[in-house]
């Protein structure tokens, strides 16, 4: 018989084996006729946000102070989020698309 601590290492151990990371997704931001949707999505920090450009324009996914995606026509850019938090991203060329990504850790 295994002492006290030592059989609650053993069990860490077995359960640690067991655990499995937290998988990230891609979430998907459809632009088309100079909007994204949808607005406002909902993510988690390792999940990668995917913009796919239906439009014949390039747009960007601009957060101020921080990331800048260029998304040519007719193509898809991606970024994975690095940090919690709510952000309110822009395209550069067209400052009237407007979007919203809020990040759980």
């Amino acid at each position: 018989m295994l002492p006290g601590h030592c059989l609650a290492v053993l069990m860490l151990a077995v359960l640690a084996q067991g655990a499995v990371p937290a998988q990230a997704d891609t979430i998907k931001v459809t632009i088309d006729k100079l909007v994204f949707m949808p607005a406002e999505v909902n993510a988690k920090v390792g999940d990668t946000i995917e913009w796919v450009n239906q439009d014949i324009l390039a747009h960007t996914a601009t957060v101020r102070g921080d990331w800048d995606v260029m998304i040519p026509p007719k193509a898809t850019a991606t970024h994975v989020l690095d940090k919690a938090g709510a952000v309110d991203y822009y395209c550069r060329f067209h400052p009237n698309m407007t979007g919203r990504i809020v990040t759980a850790p």
